[in-house]
């Protein structure tokens, strides 16, 4: 099954679009995706393929996971998140489990958001959340971004603690793409209670970096965004 895989992302790679591609996510010298291999093909292809091949034992994922092409990789944990939403506890668990044994293949932003939420975060939202705040204190950038990601779950069931708890360790966090995501995180409280997330604002706003404060209030009224902008 895993020589069919390959062989049906293949047919579908672009080395047009993977030009594109590979700028957009930064694979140069010394940016955060170096070294990333892209075949050209897009996310909704990706997903064809994933629910074609849904059954694929976890030995087979390994493999992909372990690639240097970066469809591979997703296409494996698009695989997996189906796996673990029709898997009962003890299927659930194993995928969890697994996903977390291969956290340094899950090594750019797309394979993150995509996948943390749905295994992570559905699996550890009536659990103890301590993984997540090891997560948060790594050095690693992707490892940073799926703590906060993580919390997506527990947002859209009004559990905001951690959210809240994991923004203030990543407060001075060093790179953009933490920035962006801990503001998108706020901005999803925000929809679903904006006085819980102004609490945390008025308490942050002023150390935020700008582009954190600019993602978590982008849904405001322009007067309230004013306020945050200009004080």
């Amino acid at each position: 099954m895993l020589d069919k895989v390959k062989a049906d992302l293949n047919t579908l790679a672009s080395p047009e679009r993977a030009k594109i591609i590979s700028r957009f996510f930064k694979t140069g010298k010394g940016d955060y995706g170096e070294g990333d291999v892209f075949l050209g093909i897009t996310v909704p292809e990706q997903r064809r393929i994933a629910r074609t091949y849904s059954g694929m034992a976890l030995e087979g994922l390994q493999k992909l996971l372990s690639s240097p092409v970066h469809e591979h990789r997703l296409t494996a944990l698009l695989i997996l998140v189906a796996r673990y939403q029709k898997a009962n506890a003890e299927g659930k668990k194993e995928v969890y489990a697994f996903y977390l044994e291969n956290i340094k293949h899950i090594n750019n932003w797309d394979l993150v958001d995509l996948t943390a939420e749905k295994i992570l975060g559905d699996y550890l939202l009536d659990k103890d959340k301590s993984p997540l705040y090891r997560l948060v204190r790594s050095k690693n950038l992707w490892e940073r971004r799926m703590a906060i990601l993580t919390t997506y779950r527990f947002i859209k069931n009004d559990h905001f603690e951690d959210t809240f708890h994991i923004s203030e360790i990543l407060m001075h966090d060093k790179h953009d793409l933490i920035h962006k995501a801990v503001g998108w995180m706020l901005r999803e409280v925000g929809k679903r209670n904006q006085d819980a997330e102004e609490q945390f604002l008025l308490k942050y706003y002023k150390k935020m970096p700008r582009t954190m404060l600019r993602y978590a209030i982008e849904r405001f009224e322009e007067k309230r965004r004013s306020f945050y902008l200009k004080t």
